[in-house]
Order: C-alpha cells, then structure tokens, then sequence
C-alpha cells in the first residue's frame, strides 16, 4: 500500500501544556508497553516518494484518531524508543483508546501537550516489526501501521557495518576533562551520562560541577548572557553516549538545580531550536569510530539559546562517508528529540568535510535538517573535490616526472586553472583519500593508504598483503558502488577519458599546440591502486550510475530545493602553499541547484567576513540570527504554497550576497551578486578560478564523471593546427573528444529522498 509519512521536523508548536493522561489497567506487559512506538503517519509528502518504495502495510478506517512519530520515520525507528503523538476528533476522549502491539493491548500515560493532542515516549521496543493498532472502546474500526525497530548500534540504511573498526571510548575526553573509558561491546558502546560543567572565569575552562556535593555555585563561575537577555551563571548540561557506532554530545544551557529535563520540561535557557556541528577532513577518514565530535560547547550558540549536538562519525577526517554520516544524523536526532522533545527547527553547520554532510544529508533526507549554514564548501566529496584533486595529482606527476622540462611555472598554473601554482602539489597530496598503498618511501604527492590509528596500519592493502584494507574513499562507499567483479575492491565513479587538460590555456595562447599534444599524450590515467599508467583511467559503469543515483553526486533538487542555505568563507585561493578551499566550489553548488530547480534563490554566498559570535568577529552570529529570522518566517507562513516557495518568499530582505573590503582599516560590507565570472567589486576583491576540468571545458557544475564524446573538431580551437598535429590529435582521442554539453554518457538521474542500502527494506535503492 502506498507509504504515506511524516518529514522529521514538521512543526508540532512549542508545548504548553503537560497533564498526565493515565490509561485504565490495560497493562498486559513490558514488552507490549514498549510497542506502543508504533504509529501511523497521516500527513504525505511527495519528497518521499522513491521509485524504489517498498511496501508498507497501513490502513486507517473511521477512527478519529491520528497517530504520527516524531523522533523518527516509523520504518527507521532504533534502539527501541520513540516519541509519538496522538490527535484525537474533536468529541474523543483519551480514556476511551484502547492501543495494542501485535493484538495485545497496552497501557501507557500521555503527556496531554494540547487540547487534543498526546504524547508519550515509549521505551524497550523489541528489535523488528510490529504492528500498533489504535481504536476506540466498543467500536472496530482502528488504525494500524506496521514499523521497524533497529539496534541503536545500526545499520539502518548505509549497509552493513565497515570492518575493522576501532573503538576510541578511550581516548574520547569528556567535557568534564575525564576520559569516557573503555567499550562494553564489539560496537563500541558507552552507557549514557549527563555532567554539568560551568566555566571559570579565572581559568578560562570548563569545570565538572556535581550538585550533590554543593548547591552554592562556585567563586570562579563565570555568567552569560542567555537567549532572554538575562545574565545567567555559564553551566552547560552535556549528555555523552554512542549511536550507529559513534560517540555524540549533546549540550544547552541548564543548571540541575532547576529540574531534569524530558519532552514536556524543557530548560529555561533552551529556546527549543537545534544546531548540529560537523568536522572537516576526509583523509584518513575510515575503520574507525573517532575521538571528537564537531564540537558542543559554543559559547555563541548558548548565547543564542540554541542545544547543540554533534557526533564522531560526522567529522569527516573520522568518516569520510556521506551516506554513514545522513544515517548518524537521523539516529543522533532521534535520541535529541526522545530526550528533549522536537525542536523548532535543525540548523546544520560545518566547514570544508561538514559542507559535504550539510548539503548531502539536506537533499536526499529532507527534514532532518530545516537550514543549513556551511563555510569553505564543495558540493560533494565524490565529484567537484575528487576530480579536482585526482587532475592536481596528474597534473603534478606530468610536470615533475614525465616532462619537467616543457612548461613554465605560469603555464602550469594556467592548465590547472588554480589561483595559487602551488595547489598543484598541495591537492595531489589530497588524492591520497583515493590512494590505498602507503609507503614510506613515496613522496607526500603521491601518497595514500592513510589511517590515522596505528594499530590499523600493518592491516593496510599492499603488494604484500593484498586482502588487506583500503583506506580509500570508494573503498569505504562499497556498500553503494558494489565491489568490481571477481576482487575485493570498489567500483569507482572515476573518469577522465576525453578530457582535453589545458584547452582554455590553449585557446588562450597560454601554451602552444605541440605542448597541449604532449600534455595530453602524457597525462594518462590512475590503475586501481592509483598507480599512474599510460591509458585513461574510465569510471565503473555501475558505480557511475550509481553515484547519481544514491546522491553521492549532489542533486540539489530534492530536499535542497526547499531548505535555506547560507555559504560563507574566508577567501584561500591566493595561498602561498596552495589551498583545496577554492570559491569555485560555491559557484559549483549553486549552478546545480539552477540547473535542478530553476533559480537559486534559497542560496545565500558571503565572503571575506569576520566569522565568529563576538563582538570583534560578529558576521558569523549575524548569519545564525537571520537563518533564524528566515526559518521562523516560513514557519509561521501559513499560505497555501510549498515549502520551496515560502523559503523563497520569507528570505530576510537584509539576508543578501555580500563580500567585506577588508583592504582598509574598516571592515566593510559590500552587498552584490556573486558569479564565478563576475566584475563587480566582490569579484575583482575574491575572483574565481577554475579547475583543471573547468579549464579542459567541463560545466560550471562540475558534475559529469564521464563525458559524451564526439570527433575532434578544429573549430573547437582558436589555434591553427597542421596537418601532422592534426592527425596527432586523433591519435590521442581515438574515441573522441568530451562534449561536455550533453552530459554524463550514463544518463542516470538522482532517484529520490530516504533511499536505503539496507537493513531497511523501505526505499532500499539497490
């Protein structure tokens, strides 16, 4: 039957009203009490719709009651608790339900939270289906859904778990300073802690303070200036404990000493909104369970009022897997909102590898996140970054070891496109997430096979030891792009038949046509280990189809086309020593939510600012009030448009493109339209370069694995070619040059939001 669900984070209204509803003695047993967290979903939403769906059996008939989860999808619900809400018709009492698990009844108390509305978190639900049913006393019709309990280890929808896989419990410190200590299970789990923490202000850190041994604040506790306005003592509730295998925090502004905290009691200083930080990274980023999260204590953010959460497997140089990232995204908020009740809203935010997460997790699993705040971004890891540092890696090996004679320093830097020489070596250094052997004896430019835990070391893939692990970042998205036949490594999206490096330069008058020929001749490709070879390196037809598919390659047409996006940076470019955070990445993103949606309204570009919450770098606080300015406009919007529509209609007037004139002794701000080719003065104060792809002809966009090809054309160039140069151009493109006008030659089209790869069967994508 159709599959009909409720987004996450569909507003419910802030609670005002907690009275305990008990049930008559209906109560048969735990377990059948603990079933109660099956629930039926009566709002649809056409994002949810894959053309994959599995079934879902569900019906409703007559009853007056709806029934909806909130703290997940009511297939996805893991480690067996789960808030739900019941509305009743106007006329039906609490006392008349009768609620049952599998047939057998159940009792349970209800926090009333409106006049007609219910809530209860229900606790211990048995691993695997069950089918809730609620009806009214004395009357048959009922409605019934069937949903599924996972471990709170997971997997729920990446596929099965990576192995080996490192606990890090022990080294992970707490806030208190203590650290978490060993792992009771082969999955890395914690039990579950609160500390309280305040900060001194003599010492400038976090303290544990424990209220059991005083109720007198200490004389070093320092005050902050909560969401109200009101000069508070600084003491951070933190909870630490393990989801989907990795470690998460989750910290606000509370004092024990004014009560615990549940769904129905929340702190004072909570505004009921939600931030969660991500790391960066992606090298090394596999076989493990990490030792930091994105960071909790943000003093900015309390400030605000904001709870902050965030957990190890979303700092990318821990996990290096967008799809593993989304899946903790859901499981840690899930436990957010069984503990602290729905917020407001979700505001992601991260730089460089939380970009990544941000847009990705956005998209393709829409309601987790309402906006997203992101810094120093890409698109995605799979294209515009891996494309960019496997050219800078061809192009480095090309310039150093097959012709080091040929090219000047200027020629270099205008075939790779970058703004800095240098961001040759320093992002075919980035390739090692690609590279599975390690070797101490290979230069840092071509090096791989990178693991940041020495005990994974001696298990590394090599000569010696080829069942070994692959410390790449295809290897750790097997459960996407399947395994290449008949060996024990991924598939791999990777292509660069067709490719003409150098063609602008060339049409440029940059470098001549006989060394746009030896380039060309000479670049070859990467075999599987990325080892330079002759040939082109050509993409796995299935991982190629796949990577769009799945959303391993940005869409921006799904949940992006409905959710506020603001993208800010400091401008890297220029770097003396090269920098892979290139402005070119934004321009990327934003060419494809065009090019998905028709505009990129929702999408907001600042650079050059003073990025923090203080009063010295405020630009970055300023960004997380008019997200809040925004999202609280489109929820409050009750026209009958989408949601796509109303995040455009309510962006903050003041909420522009911008870029700061940091040139002077004023930091000022400069209001104007970003583009990558622009002349405006943001443009001449920030330009933007291309990559080594851009150069050779590829979109803006950046999202092609492999091209169309079509016969060489002289027309294509503004240079004269002989007759012998000619035919050497052929010979070098036997099958064609790109024409990267049609697109990628697999056709494959993103296939829709909440895909699984599995234990799920609902949406299960492959």
């Amino acid at each position: 039957m159709q599959l009909i669900a409720l987004l996450i984070n569909d507003a419910i209204g802030r609670i005002n009203l907690v009275k305990p509803i008990n049930f008559s003695n209906r109560c048969l047993s735990l377990r059948a009490l603990a079933g109660l967290c099956v629930v039926l979903l009566f709002a649809c939403s056409a994002e949810e719709t894959i053309s994959t769906a599995g079934p879902t059996e569900q019906t409703r008939t007559d009853v007056q009651i709806s029934l909806q989860t909130l703290s997940s999808k009511p297939w996805l619900v893991s480690g067996g608790d789960v808030l739900i809400e019941l509305t009743l018709d106007e006329g039906v009492s609490a006392d008349d339900l009768v609620l049952a698990l599998d047939g057998i009844e159940l009792a349970s108390s209800l926090n009333q939270v409106a006049p007609s509305r219910f809530q209860a978190v229900i606790r211990n639900l048995p691993e695997g289906d069950s089918t809730f049913t609620a009806k009214i006393a004395g009357q048959e019709s009922k409605a019934s859904l069937r949903l599924s309990n996972y471990p709170i280890s997971g997997p729920i929808i990446s596929g099965p778990h990576e192995m080996p896989f490192q606990c890090q419990t022990e080294e992970f410190e707490l806030v208190s300073g203590e650290l978490l200590g060993p792992t009771f299970d082969s999955d890395c789990s914690i039990p579950t802690r609160i500390d309280y923490v305040y900060w001194s202000a003599t010492d400038e850190i976090f303290k544990p303070l424990n209220r059991f041994l005083t109720k007198n604040n200490p004389e070093d506790i320092a005050e902050i200036v909560n969401f109200k306005g009101e000069s508070i003592p600084y003491i951070v509730r933190v909870e630490t404990g393990t989801v989907n295998r990795a470690i998460y925090e989750i910290a606000m502004l509370h004092d024990s000493v004014n009560g615990e905290l549940d769904p129905w009691n929340s702190s004072e200083d909570w505004n009921g909104k939600l931030v969660y930080t991500h790391g960066g990274g992606c090298r090394g980023g596999w076989y493990q369970q990490g030792s930091n999260t994105g960071g909790v204590m943000r003093r900015g953010l309390f400030e605000q009022g904001y709870a902050v959460t965030s957990s190890t497997l979303n700092v990318f140089g821990q996990n290096c897997n967008d799809l593993l990232a989304s899946e903790t995204h859901i499981m840690v908020k899930e436990r957010f909102i069984e503990n602290y009740g729905v917020p407001e809203y979700t505001i992601a935010t991260g730089s460089s590898g939380g970009s990544y997460q941000s847009h990705q997790t956005a998209d393709n699993y829409p309601g987790v996140f309402d906006g997203i705040i992101v810094g120093s971004s890409f698109p995605d890891v799979t294209s515009a970054t891996i494309f960019t540092v496997a050219d800078a890696r061809l192009l480095n090996f090309y310039f150093t070891e097959t012709n080091a004679e040929d090219f000047t320093i200027d020629q270099q830097r205008a075939i790779s496109g970058f703004g800095s020489w240098a961001s040759i070596p320093n992002l075919a250094r980035g390739a090692a997430r690609l590279d599975p052997i390690y070797l101490l004896e290979t230069l840092p430019e071509e090096q791989g096979g990178e693991v940041s835990i020495s005990s994974l070391v001696p298990e590394l893939y090599s000569e010696s030891n080829p069942t070994g692990i692959r410390a790449t970042v295809y290897d750790h998205t097997v459960n996407v792009y399947g395994l290449v036949e008949g060996q024990s490594n991924s598939q791999r999206p990777l292509d660069n038949v067709g490719v003409q490096y150098g063609l602008s330069a060339l049409n440029d008058g940059v470098i001549t046509v006989v060394q746009f020929l030896k380039l060309n001749s000479g670049i070859g490709g990467f075999d599987r280990d990325m080892n330079h070879v002759a040939e082109r390196h050509r993409a796995d037809p299935d991982a190629r189809e796949k990577a769009f598919e799945s959303g391993r390659i940005l869409f921006g047409g799904a949940g992006l086309a409905s959710t506020p996006i603001i993208d800010y940076r400091s401008y890297r470019d220029h770097q003396e020593k090269g920098d892979i955070h290139m402005i070119v990445h934004q321009f990327s993103t934003r060419q494809r939510l065009l090019t998905a949606n028709g505009h990129s309204d929702n999408h907001i570009m600042q650079v050059g600012g003073l990025w923090d919450f203080t009063e010295d770098s405020p630009d970055l606080g300023n960004l997380f009030r008019l997200m809040d300015s925004w999202l609280m406009a489109i929820a409050n919007d009750e026209g009958e448009t989408d949601r796509a529509s109303k995040v455009v209609i309510n962006k903050p007037i003041s909420l522009v493109d911008a870029c700061w004139d940091n040139n002077s002794d004023q930091h000022l701000k400069i209001e104007q339209v970003q583009s990558f080719s622009g002349t405006n003065k943001c443009s001449q104060l920030y330009p933007a370069y291309p990559t080594p792809r851009h150069v050779a002809g590829a979109p803006l966009a950046n999202n092609i694995v492999s091209c169309n090809l079509r016969e060489v054309n002289l027309a294509d160039y503004r240079v004269s070619f002989d007759q012998l140069q000619f035919a050497e151009l052929n010979r070098i493109f036997p099958d064609g040059v790109c024409d990267w006008a049609r697109g990628d030659i697999s056709g494959a089209v993103h296939q829709g939001t909440w895909a699984s790869f599995g234990p799920s069967p609902v949406n299960k994508l492959y």
